[in-house]
Protein backbone atom coordinates (compact mmCIF):
# COMPACT_ATOMS: atom_id res chain seq x y z
CA UNK A 1 0.00 0.00 0.00
CA UNK A 2 1.22 3.32 -1.61
CA UNK A 3 -0.08 5.41 1.99
CA UNK A 4 2.34 4.09 4.56
CA UNK A 5 1.52 2.42 7.49
CA UNK A 6 -0.19 -0.41 6.33
CA UNK A 7 -0.48 -4.07 8.90
CA UNK A 8 2.40 -5.88 7.00
CA UNK A 9 0.33 -9.15 5.62
CA UNK A 10 -2.01 -10.19 2.94
CA UNK A 11 -0.72 -11.03 -0.53
CA UNK A 12 -0.33 -7.36 -1.85
CA UNK A 13 0.13 -3.84 -0.03
CA UNK A 14 -2.05 -2.66 -3.33
CA UNK A 15 -5.20 -0.76 -1.92
CA UNK A 16 -8.01 -2.72 -2.81
CA UNK A 17 -11.89 -2.74 -1.40
CA UNK A 18 -12.11 -2.48 2.16
CA UNK A 19 -14.76 -2.27 4.60
CA UNK A 20 -13.67 0.42 7.27
CA UNK A 21 -14.17 1.06 10.88
CA UNK A 22 -15.08 4.92 11.16
CA UNK A 23 -15.72 6.11 14.34
CA UNK A 24 -15.89 9.71 12.95
CA UNK A 25 -12.79 10.94 15.20
CA UNK A 26 -9.52 11.97 13.51
CA UNK A 27 -7.55 8.71 13.06
CA UNK A 28 -10.25 6.76 11.33
CA UNK A 29 -11.23 9.63 9.18
CA UNK A 30 -7.84 10.17 7.67
CA UNK A 31 -7.85 6.74 7.35
CA UNK A 32 -10.59 5.98 5.22
CA UNK A 33 -9.26 9.62 3.69
CA UNK A 34 -5.63 8.16 3.20
CA UNK A 35 -7.05 4.95 1.36
CA UNK A 36 -8.98 6.17 -1.16
CA UNK A 37 -6.32 9.03 -1.82
CA UNK A 38 -4.01 5.98 -2.73
CA UNK A 39 -6.90 4.71 -5.12
CA UNK A 40 -8.81 2.08 -2.50
CA UNK A 41 -11.96 1.85 -2.55
CA UNK A 42 -14.42 1.93 0.38
CA UNK A 43 -17.18 -0.89 -0.14
CA UNK A 44 -19.26 0.30 3.65
CA UNK A 45 -18.30 2.28 6.59
CA UNK A 46 -19.56 1.28 9.97
CA UNK A 47 -19.71 3.36 12.85
CA UNK A 48 -20.01 1.23 16.69
CA UNK A 49 -22.34 2.36 19.28
CA UNK A 50 -21.91 0.01 22.55
CA UNK A 51 -23.13 2.71 24.98
CA UNK A 52 -20.00 5.03 24.74
CA UNK A 53 -20.51 8.92 26.09
CA UNK A 54 -20.47 9.90 22.59
CA UNK A 55 -22.15 8.04 20.49
CA UNK A 56 -24.60 10.13 18.95
CA UNK A 57 -21.92 12.65 18.20
CA UNK A 58 -19.30 10.21 16.85
CA UNK A 59 -22.29 8.77 14.70
CA UNK A 60 -23.18 12.01 13.07
CA UNK A 61 -19.36 12.88 12.06
CA UNK A 62 -18.96 9.10 11.17
CA UNK A 63 -22.25 9.65 8.75
CA UNK A 64 -20.67 13.22 7.36
CA UNK A 65 -17.71 11.55 6.62
CA UNK A 66 -19.16 8.84 4.64
CA UNK A 67 -21.17 11.26 3.02
CA UNK A 68 -18.35 13.16 1.62
CA UNK A 69 -16.61 10.13 0.22
CA UNK A 70 -19.45 8.60 -1.56
CA UNK A 71 -19.35 5.63 1.45
CA UNK A 72 -22.19 3.69 2.00
CA UNK A 73 -22.96 4.09 5.50
CA UNK A 74 -24.44 1.97 8.42
CA UNK A 75 -24.63 1.74 11.99
CA UNK A 76 -23.45 -1.38 14.18
CA UNK A 77 -25.06 -1.42 17.58
CA UNK A 78 -23.00 -3.72 20.04
CA UNK A 79 -25.46 -3.40 23.18
CA UNK A 80 -23.76 -6.43 24.48
CA UNK A 81 -20.48 -4.89 23.62
CA UNK A 82 -21.45 -1.46 26.02
CA UNK A 83 -23.20 -4.22 28.75
CA UNK A 84 -19.17 -5.46 29.11
CA UNK A 85 -18.29 -1.92 29.40
CA UNK A 86 -20.27 -1.37 32.01
CA UNK A 87 -19.64 -4.31 33.96
CA UNK A 88 -15.61 -3.88 33.63
CA UNK A 89 -16.56 0.04 34.85
CA UNK A 90 -15.22 1.72 31.77
CA UNK A 91 -15.10 5.38 32.07
CA UNK A 92 -15.58 5.64 28.46
CA UNK A 93 -19.17 4.17 28.89
CA UNK A 94 -22.25 6.34 29.73
CA UNK A 95 -23.78 4.14 32.19
CA UNK A 96 -21.00 3.46 34.75
CA UNK A 97 -21.09 6.74 36.47
CA UNK A 98 -17.33 6.93 36.61
CA UNK A 99 -15.16 10.39 35.99
CA UNK A 100 -13.15 10.24 32.53
CA UNK A 101 -9.56 10.64 33.57
CA UNK A 102 -8.83 14.83 33.49
CA UNK A 103 -5.06 15.02 31.06
CA UNK A 104 -2.47 17.55 30.09
CA UNK A 105 -0.78 18.34 26.78
CA UNK A 106 2.78 18.07 28.30
CA UNK A 107 0.91 14.66 29.87
CA UNK A 108 -1.84 13.76 27.42
CA UNK A 109 -2.39 9.67 28.58
CA UNK A 110 -0.32 7.05 30.54
CA UNK A 111 -1.49 3.53 31.04
CA UNK A 112 -3.66 4.33 34.02
CA UNK A 113 -5.97 6.50 32.10
CA UNK A 114 -5.72 3.49 29.45
CA UNK A 115 -7.18 1.01 31.95
CA UNK A 116 -9.65 3.74 32.81
CA UNK A 117 -11.33 4.33 29.01
CA UNK A 118 -10.73 0.12 28.44
CA UNK A 119 -13.74 -1.01 27.02
CA UNK A 120 -13.16 -5.28 27.06
CA UNK A 121 -11.92 -6.80 23.80
CA UNK A 122 -13.52 -3.74 22.05
CA UNK A 123 -10.85 -3.69 19.05
CA UNK A 124 -10.97 -7.48 18.36
CA UNK A 125 -14.40 -7.62 18.35
CA UNK A 126 -15.08 -4.53 15.96
CA UNK A 127 -12.36 -5.86 13.38
CA UNK A 128 -13.91 -9.08 13.50
CA UNK A 129 -17.33 -7.61 12.99
CA UNK A 130 -15.56 -5.71 9.74
CA UNK A 131 -14.32 -8.93 8.68
CA UNK A 132 -17.83 -10.52 8.52
CA UNK A 133 -19.09 -7.84 6.59
CA UNK A 134 -15.94 -7.27 4.02
CA UNK A 135 -16.27 -11.03 3.05
CA UNK A 136 -19.78 -10.94 2.61
CA UNK A 137 -19.59 -8.21 0.24
CA UNK A 138 -16.49 -9.37 -1.48
CA UNK A 139 -14.30 -6.72 0.14
CA UNK A 140 -10.04 -7.57 0.66
CA UNK A 141 -9.27 -5.36 4.03
CA UNK A 142 -10.58 -4.28 7.28
CA UNK A 143 -9.64 -0.66 7.44
CA UNK A 144 -8.64 1.20 10.93
CA UNK A 145 -7.22 3.99 11.90
CA UNK A 146 -4.84 2.78 14.40
CA UNK A 147 -1.48 4.72 15.21
CA UNK A 148 1.92 4.89 17.15
CA UNK A 149 1.29 7.76 19.42
CA UNK A 150 -1.80 5.63 21.08
CA UNK A 151 -0.03 2.42 20.54
CA UNK A 152 2.20 3.15 23.53
CA UNK A 153 -0.52 2.53 25.73
CA UNK A 154 -3.47 1.17 23.95
CA UNK A 155 -1.68 -2.68 23.30
CA UNK A 156 -4.96 -2.67 20.94
CA UNK A 157 -3.48 0.32 18.27
CA UNK A 158 -0.32 -1.24 17.65
CA UNK A 159 1.41 -3.15 14.48
CA UNK A 160 1.67 -6.18 16.79
CA UNK A 161 -2.02 -6.31 17.48
CA UNK A 162 -2.87 -5.45 13.73
CA UNK A 163 -0.49 -8.31 12.46
CA UNK A 164 -2.20 -10.46 15.30
CA UNK A 165 -5.87 -9.49 13.48
CA UNK A 166 -4.58 -10.28 10.71
CA UNK A 167 -3.00 -13.35 10.74
CA UNK A 168 -6.56 -14.86 12.66
CA UNK A 169 -8.18 -13.34 9.57
CA UNK A 170 -6.37 -15.55 7.31
CA UNK A 171 -8.34 -18.43 9.53
CA UNK A 172 -11.31 -17.15 10.03
CA UNK A 173 -12.03 -15.56 6.83
CA UNK A 174 -12.55 -17.84 3.69
CA UNK A 175 -11.33 -15.01 1.22
CA UNK A 176 -8.67 -13.86 3.28
CA UNK A 177 -9.71 -10.87 4.81
CA UNK A 178 -6.40 -8.65 5.64
CA UNK A 179 -6.14 -5.52 8.12
CA UNK A 180 -5.12 -2.03 6.59
CA UNK A 181 -4.08 0.85 8.85
CA UNK A 182 -2.56 3.77 6.50
CA UNK A 183 -1.70 5.74 9.77
CA UNK A 184 -0.21 2.88 11.56
CA UNK A 185 3.32 4.64 11.57
CA UNK A 186 2.19 7.95 12.22
CA UNK A 187 1.47 10.24 15.43
CA UNK A 188 -1.20 12.35 16.01
CA UNK A 189 0.87 14.87 14.96
CA UNK A 190 1.26 12.82 11.31
CA UNK A 191 -2.26 12.47 10.85
CA UNK A 192 -3.10 16.12 11.33
CA UNK A 193 -0.72 16.89 8.71
CA UNK A 194 -2.16 13.98 6.54
CA UNK A 195 -5.76 15.28 6.85
CA UNK A 196 -4.79 18.75 5.82
CA UNK A 197 -2.73 17.62 2.72
CA UNK A 198 -6.32 15.70 1.67
CA UNK A 199 -7.92 18.79 2.73
CA UNK A 200 -9.82 18.23 5.96
CA UNK A 201 -10.52 20.47 8.84
CA UNK A 202 -10.55 19.41 12.47
CA UNK A 203 -14.70 20.71 12.71
CA UNK A 204 -14.91 17.57 10.09
CA UNK A 205 -13.92 14.76 12.87
CA UNK A 206 -15.63 13.99 16.26
CA UNK A 207 -12.99 12.76 18.68
CA UNK A 208 -13.82 14.09 22.31
CA UNK A 209 -15.26 11.02 24.36
CA UNK A 210 -17.94 13.45 25.89
CA UNK A 211 -20.58 14.14 23.33
CA UNK A 212 -21.45 17.64 24.87
CA UNK A 213 -18.60 19.25 26.08
CA UNK A 214 -16.14 21.33 23.98
CA UNK A 215 -13.57 19.89 22.23
CA UNK A 216 -11.54 22.96 22.64
CA UNK A 217 -11.40 23.45 26.12
CA UNK A 218 -11.94 19.34 27.46
CA UNK A 219 -9.27 17.74 29.00
CA UNK A 220 -9.88 14.18 27.98
CA UNK A 221 -7.29 12.27 26.97
CA UNK A 222 -8.58 12.10 22.92
CA UNK A 223 -9.01 15.90 23.22
CA UNK A 224 -5.86 16.83 24.43
CA UNK A 225 -4.12 14.72 22.15
CA UNK A 226 -5.93 16.04 19.53
CA UNK A 227 -5.93 19.41 20.29
CA UNK A 228 -2.03 19.74 20.39
CA UNK A 229 -1.76 17.97 16.97
CA UNK A 230 -4.12 20.72 15.32
CA UNK A 231 -1.96 23.73 17.44
CA UNK A 232 1.01 22.64 15.42
CA UNK A 233 1.62 25.00 12.30
CA UNK A 234 0.86 23.63 8.73
CA UNK A 235 3.53 23.02 6.95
Amino acid sequence: MTTGGAAPAGPSDRPGRAVALLSGGLDSGVAMAMWIAGGGEVALALCADYGQRAARREADASRRLAARFGVRWRALPLPWLGDAARAAGSALHAGTGVELPQRTESDPGDHASAAAVWVPARNVVLVAAAAAFAEAVGADAVLVGFNREEAATFADNSESFARAMDEALQLGTRSGVVVRSPTLALDKRGIVAAARRLGLGRDEFWSCYEAASDPATCACESCVRSRRAWSEPAS
